[in-house]
């Protein structure tokens, strides 16, 4: 199959499947005239990743996670282990969010919202924040 005809199945942007390329995610055959050809184990690894990267994982732990499905004497405490360090860093970006929805709740209640000049909002991000 060519690039495109992959990325109708897979469901990526041919740019994406390209960029995979590049880094070494996928590595398809070449024809005699140079062009891409790829199987189906290259559908199969793009579909992985695909749903990897749909869960958040970033290429780095993508590659680990290849590597680890092609293993087949792999310890599943090794996938368990990235997985468990990818929700920790989920559950750090929700904290974030949290207090960031938090802060900006505080400014928006703080801010009269009607014709006056004056706005606690961008006093707030002039002082760098630390108007609070």
């Amino acid at each position: 199959m060519n690039v495109g005809e992959v990325a109708r199945h897979s469901g990526l942007p041919a740019k994406t499947i390209r960029y995979y390329e590049e880094i070494g995610l996928i590595v398809p055959d070449r024809e005699v005239n140079g062009y891409r050809s790829y199987s189906r184990e290259d559908m199969h690894r793009l579909a992985f990743l695909k749903r990897a990267r749909g869960l958040g994982f970033s290429i780095e732990e993508c590659r680990q996670l290849l590597a680890l499905y092609r293993d087949k004497s792999r310890a599943s405490q090794q996938v368990r282990r990235i997985a468990i360090s990818h929700v920790e860093a989920i559950e750090k970006k929700i904290a974030e969010l949290q207090s960031m929805r938090t802060t900006l709740q505080t400014l928006i209640d703080a801010c009269h919202g009607d014709d006056r000049p004056d706005c606690p909002i961008l006093e707030d991000f002039a002082a760098g924040g630390n108007s609070q």
